[in-house]
Order: structure tokens, then C-alpha cells, then sequence
């Protein structure tokens, strides 16, 4: 059995030689690359590309209760990659999420930001029936990713219209990181649009630090990007920030963002009260690096209204139903079969109704 240390090399090893060479890329770093969102089509069988229009009017979408939508849920999370059973591990996150979602009132929208999805996990999402029948989907495959081994998924109710999916693949990477972007409108926003974006800075206390310059292409976008600013209600990006260094509290601040959890006193920038990481690390690494908070939610805008912050994932593992994947997660050393070594975080918005251009 491979030790902790081993796996992380060999996936650090792994991710490296399956960064995408540049003649198989269609994007260029730091600017906006459309890629397609998908709907399940039950009849056909098969993930279909939706339109994704500003004046959309999708087939998929529910008018009759997206007009009931008040409020949007937004649920971000980092499910390790470099972790063995990962079909096992995502299937019960999957089942967490599902049940966290099922509790919600029919007047709140969800949007689910994932982070460290494999390719295999993407199959694991595209065939969870609830999945199917409540979501949009970003990627069925690893297509958009500047790497073949790991990256960024977004799932959109499907009673919001999807108006714009884009990527930026950041230019200052080691990783291949990116942000990914979701533009979604309702009718109490209409004709606006809400920006999700969902991103997982680099890793690791680097030198020169790649996370400012990462975050400030991100802002960019948040606050128009070019566009008409006019035109977002409100702009929100969450994910797997690697909140470990000093400069790191004040990313938000340093590009026009209010951080959710501060704004709620979650936490304060002096303390990890807020701490998403650490409590379910493997022992020696939670020894090494204590805790922190490396999952944030960063927002702006008029037309959204922060209404709360909480974290979710806390001790969910893998089942008694699968004892091989449990015990090969509990041989490496973890109190528990964690399905991953981080907390998500779940922020709700409300939608305020301001049409003005």
C-alpha cells in the first residue's frame, strides 16, 4: 500500500505529464473561452449542448416556477484527486450534496461549483439520475481543461436560464488552473444575469505567488470583463482558493470583493474559525499545517443579497456497503473514510429585483 507521500508525488507527476501541449488547445491564457452547457435529454439518452443566449428560451427551463425563484444556493467543493476509489468517494459527496439539496425551499435556485473533478468523476456525475433531472452540466468530458488529469465543474438548476458559460484559463499556472464562469438569469432579475464563477487557485506557497495575479484576472471578469457592467446583477466566485499565505486575506479587498464568510463574522482575516481544511487531512499532513481556510466565496454587486454562509461535508465518507474502498482509505493512515481531505462551503444569495440597464 502506497503511503500519502507517494501518492501525492506520483499525482504531482502524473498531473505535469498530462498538461495539454498548446497546438491542442483552443484558447488563449487570461481571456474568455466559450465552451458548451448541457441538459440531459431522457428521451434520446444522451447530454445534449443547450443554447446559451442572452434572450434563451430553452426548452429545458420551467418558466412557471423559475418565476417563483427568490433566492440562489451556491455549493462549492473540493473533492481530492489524488485520492484512491475515487468513484466510491464521489458517489457518496454526490449523495451529500443530493440530500443538502433536497431540504431547500422550491424558491431557491442551486448552483454547484466542484473543484479537482477527474475525468472518470464526471462520469460518476453525469450519471446520477438527480443530476439529470435538476441540473445543467459544464463538461462531460476533459475537453476545456488545460489538463488531461484534473479541473473545474459547474451543475446550474435548470430552472434558471444559462445565458453565457465561459473559461479563462489563467496564464500564470503551474497547474493548469482556471476559472470557470456561469451567466444565469430568473425573471425576478431578468434581464440581468448572475456570474458564477468557480476556480481553484494554485497550490502551494510559491515564489513568485501565482494567487494574486490569478484573482485579479478572475475580478476582471466579475466587474464586467468588457462587457456592459451594467448588465451583471451581481457577480460571485467560490472554489478552493489555497488560502496559506499572509497576502491571501486581503485578495478580496485588493480586487473590489466582499469575502461571505467575513461579512457574515464567520471568521475574521486574524483566524482559521472559518477553517475548511485540515480537520479531515490525513494526520501527519493536519500535524504539519494545522488548519485554514482555503475555501472562500468572493462576491459584488446590487442585485444580490448575501443572506448566509455555512460549510457542508464535514465527516462524510465512504459507505459500510463498500468495505474494500473503505479500508484502502483507512490503510493510508485517516481516522475516517473521508470521500476528501477538504470542507465545501454553501452561500446563499438572495435576488433583488432591479431592472434598471
Amino acid at each position: 500500500m502506497a503511503t500519502m507521500e507517494e501518492l501525492m508525488q506520483k499525482a504531482i507527476q502524473q498531473s505535469t505529464a498530462q498538461k495539454k501541449p498548446s497546438e491542442l488547445t483552443h484558447w488563449k491564457p487570461d481571456e474568455p473561452w466559450q465552451q458548451s452547457c448541457y441538459a440531459w435529454d431522457a428521451e434520446a439518452e444522451i447530454w445534449e449542448i443547450i443554447k446559451t443566449t442572452p434572450a434563451s428560451s430553452s426548452a429545458a427551463v420551467d418558466k412557471a416556477t423559475s418565476s417563483k425563484i427568490t433566492s440562489i444556493a451556491l455549493y462549492s467543493w473540493n473533492i481530492d484527486f489524488m485520492l484512491p476509489c475515487a468513484e466510491a468517494r464521489m458517489s457518496a459527496a454526490l449523495a451529500h450534496l443530493e440530500e443538502l439539496t433536497s431540504r431547500l425551499p422550491s424558491t431557491t435556485a442551486i448552483v454547484i461549483g466542484l473543484q479537482e473533478m477527474t475525468p472518470s468523476d464526471l462520469i460518476t456525475i453525469s450519471h446520477q439520475p438527480w443530476v439529470r433531472n435538476k441540473l445543467y452540466l459544464t463538461d462531460v468530458d476533459s475537453s476545456a481543461w488545460g489538463s488531461g488529469m484534473y479541473g473545474t465543474t459547474t451543475l446550474v438548476d435548470r430552472r434558471l436560464e444559462v445565458a453565457s458559460c465561459f473559461r479563462v484559463h489563467y496564464a500564470a499556472t503551474r497547474m493548469e488552473r482556471d476559472a470557470l464562469f456561469v451567466d444565469v438569469t430568473a425573471p425576478a432579475i431578468s434581464p440581468k444575469v448572475i456570474r458564477f464563477s468557480n476556480s481553484h487557485l494554485e497550490s502551494l506557497a510559491l515564489d513568485p505567488p501565482l494567487r494574486p495575479t490569478q484573482m485579479q484576472v478572475a475580478a476582471k471578469y466579475l466587474h464586467g470583463g468588457g462587457e456592459k457592467e451594467e448588465q451583471l446583477a451581481g457577480a460571485v466566485i467560490a472554489g478552493d482558493f489555497n488560502a496559506i499565505q499572509p497576502f491571501d486575506a486581503n485578495l478580496h479587498t485588493d480586487n473590489g470583493l466582499k469575502d461571505a464568510c467575513l461579512e457574515l463574522g464567520c471568521a475574521s482575516v486574524y483566524d482559521n474559525a472559518g477553517a475548511t481544511w485540515g480537520q479531515q487531512a490525513h494526520p501527519a499532513a493536519r500535524e504539519r499545517f494545522g488548519l485554514s481556510r482555503m475555501d472562500k466565496a468572493f462576491f459584488c454587486g446590487s442585485g444580490i443579497k448575501l443572506q448566509a454562509f455555512e460549510r457542508i461535508g464535514a465527516d462524510v465518507v465512504v459507505g459500510d456497503d463498500k468495505p474494500e474502498q473503505k479500508d484502502k482509505l483507512l490503510q493510508l493512515g485517516f481516522e475516517k473514510a473521508w470521500v476528501t481531505d477538504h470542507l465545501g462551503i454553501k452561500v446563499t444569495f438572495g435576488l433583488v429585483q432591479d431592472t434598471r440597464l
